[in-house]
């Protein structure tokens, strides 16, 4: 099925998937959203679906996972969003990240690294905000959801596959990314900063 996989391009449609299937479930937590849909505000608030919404599409965290025991919403949470700009730039990364990704590995593989990536960045998330006592710039989560921990692992991956090849350019390129998307993260509120981490050492170690 190559030749024919190859005419959604060199990564074998990943990108399309991802953007297609995130904007879709996005759409559909709005529209299920009813009244609880928030239209307006700033930033990071502008069209935000209901918490209530998120936890029925499968938002991850302390709070699904340990109080209601939906542990298959590690698998879930990556394919949710919680308003137009972090869908926006998430799916920005993902369209920037995902082609070299599977140019470089594979695409197989890049489907995987990003499943687990997404998996282990939740399972970190969601045990810190049970368990762990919140940091000044770490803290664990009751509700969260974004492919950005799967981006993370992508860029993980990426790492590893530079260290490990030799190649100075992608490993260097890499390495830039995640440390400007780790500061970004730091300094901007809100950000689940334990499924970054969770999601760069998921993709490095499977990668």
């Amino acid at each position: 099925f190559a030749p024919v996989l190859r005419r959604l391009g060199a990564d074998f449609g990943f990108v399309p998937f991802v953007v297609g299937a995130s904007a879709v479930l996005y759409v559909l937590s709005l529209v299920a959203s009813g009244e609880g849909l928030q239209v307006a505000g700033r930033g990071f608030s502008i069209l935000s679906p209901s918490a209530q919404s998120l936890i029925v599409f499968g938002a991850s965290g302390a709070y699904p996972v340990f109080t209601f025991g939906s542990w298959w919403t590690v698998l879930s949470a990556t394919w949710l969003h919680g308003n137009l700009l972090h869908i926006l730039f998430n799916m920005m990364w993902v369209r920037d990240i995902g082609p070299s990704t599977a140019d470089v590995i594979g695409p197989g593989r890049t489907v995987i690294i990003y499943v687990v990536s997404g998996v282990c960045g939740f399972v970190l998330s969601s045990v810190a905000g049970e368990f762990m006592p919140p940091l000044p710039l770490l803290r664990g989560a009751q509700l969260t959801v974004g492919a950005s921990a799967s981006i993370f692992g992508l860029l993980g991956a990426l790492v590893h596959y530079g260290r490990k090849s030799g190649s100075s350019l992608i490993h260097g390129q890499a390495k830039q990314w995640a440390l400007i998307m780790f500061l970004y993260g730091i300094l901007m509120p809100g950000i689940d900063n334990y499924a970054h981490a969770g999601g760069f050492i998921g993709g490095y170690l499977t990668s």
